[in-house]
């Protein structure tokens, strides 16, 4: 599944959901929580959480009660801003596609009422 463009948001979600995190949890709640959807590579999930860090979304420092060190990652206050906005036009993105997608059975009962000759309804004319 092409992700391009929405992997940040998905990181973001996940952040905002389980709170502090390294690399590799984020991997596996991606996969987990997509049902297998999501198996993305380090070598894309990295890229994007150095880049989100960058941005002032997340933050990052080292985890030293793990028994090896490993970054671990979190939603800054501008991340969840971000992540605010993003939910609101991924779901108008999301109720747009829901109406394009119910456009067939509207325009197939528009050719069907062409093609049998019926005329468009018109108010009566005053007499």
């Amino acid at each position: 599944m092409d992700l391009r463009g929405h992997l940040d948001l998905l990181l973001l979600e996940i952040l905002a959901r389980t709170g502090e995190a390294h690399g590799y949890a984020l991997i596996s709640a991606l996969k987990e929580g997509s049902e297998g959807r999501f198996d993305l590579p380090e070598g894309t999930v990295y890229p994007a959480l150095h880049r989100l860090e960058r941005s002032g979304l997340v933050s990052s420092s080292w985890s030293v009660d793990a028994p090896r060190r490993r970054r671990v990652y979190q939603l800054t206050d501008a991340g969840a801003a971000a992540l605010a906005a993003e939910r609101r036009e991924w779901r108008g993105i999301a109720r747009a596609v829901e109406l394009i997608q119910r456009l067939p059975s509207r325009i197939s009962t528009a050719e069907r009422l062409r093609n049998r000759g019926d005329p468009t309804p018109r108010p009566e004319a005053a007499r």
